[in-house]
């Protein structure tokens, strides 16, 4: 069963976690994906590329690492790249451990490692992919390079109004039927991976970059309003951010990918360049946000 795209692009205004695979219908192939086995169990992945720092590409719920087949090619033309599919998505095997954000960045780092891709890194999460990668730059700053969000969940996406509890019944509905059991999973352990972020500080120094999905901003609901307003909210979390709006719905890389291909252009200008460029943006450079 697939959502309607134009009714999934609804969903995603209110909730921009749940259910973005249904967008990826009809997604370019990823060139050079393989899948070897890593630490006893089968791992899906792309590696292309040389050259420091890597860029690892993080997935959004239901997404798999075809959502970067437009970007990571572009990047990989000068930098390693790595994209991969989490246990249980595509080829990857699930596993028994828990679900939540502290499992998933600890087995990242030993993957990235088990490919021979060293600290610090580019990180780039889209979605709830992007709620991983906050995680990952609070927990081991020291292994950040920088840290580029896409339409990222926000730590608290899903208490007060965005709460599940809110969520009309049909909706509830569309969730059960469309979600595997790994999805529920980590759908369940995303309040208790927002309060871990929330619990850290945020990487110091290091470029951010915040990409916003600007079409979901005209959805007036209730819901809506508080998953915009959670949007707009993101770039505070990290001082200093750019926060960019970019003229798409949730599925930034595959309907934008050229917005994501110059934020990470543009964060690894800034790694190369003088450490004080990585703290005091342009006030040109940090774009307006537009009126709730």
């Amino acid at each position: 069963m697939r959502v309607h795209r134009t009714s999934f692009r609804y969903l995603a205004a209110l909730v921009p976690v749940v259910l973005t695979a249904a967008l990826s219908t009809g997604c370019a192939s990823l060139p050079d994906t393989r899948t070897e086995t890593v630490d006893l169990r089968r791992v899906e992945f792309a590696l292309r590329g040389h050259g420091d720092p890597p860029v690892v590409f993080e997935n959004g719920l239901a997404g798999t690492l075809r959502w970067w087949a437009e970007v990571l090619p572009m990047i990989a033309e000068k930098h390693a790249a790595f994209a991969y599919n989490r246990p249980g998505y595509g080829s990857s095997e699930p596993v028994a451990t828990p679900r939540d954000g502290d499992h998933i960045v600890d087995e990242l780092r030993a993957l990235l490692r088990s490919k021979g891709l060293q600290p610090p890194y580019v990180l780039v999460g889209h979605s709830l992919g992007g709620l991983y990668m906050q995680l990952f730059a609070r927990r081991h700053p020291h292994e950040v390079a920088a840290l580029i969000l896409v339409d990222s969940t926000h730590p608290e996406q899903f208490r007060g109004q965005g709460s599940s509890n809110h969520w009309p019944l049909w909706f509830r509905g569309l969730y059960r039927l469309l979600t595997t059991d790994v999805e529920k999973a980590e759908f369940d352990a995303v309040d208790a991976t927002g309060r871990r972020v929330l619990a850290l500080p945020p990487p110091a120094g290091k470029p951010v970059f915040v990409l916003s999905a600007l079409k979901p901003m005209t959805v007036k609901s209730a819901f809506a309003k508080d998953a915009n307003a959670k949007r707009q909210d993101v770039a505070r979390l990290y001082p200093g951010s750019r926060q960019i709006w970019v003229d798409s719905g949730h599925g930034i890389p595959l309907e934008r990918p050229d917005a994501v291909i110059d934020a990470i252009r543009e964060a690894l200008r800034l790694v190369h360049a003088e450490p004080a460029a990585h703290t005091a943006p342009s006030r040109d450079a940090v774009a307006k946000r537009p009126a709730p």
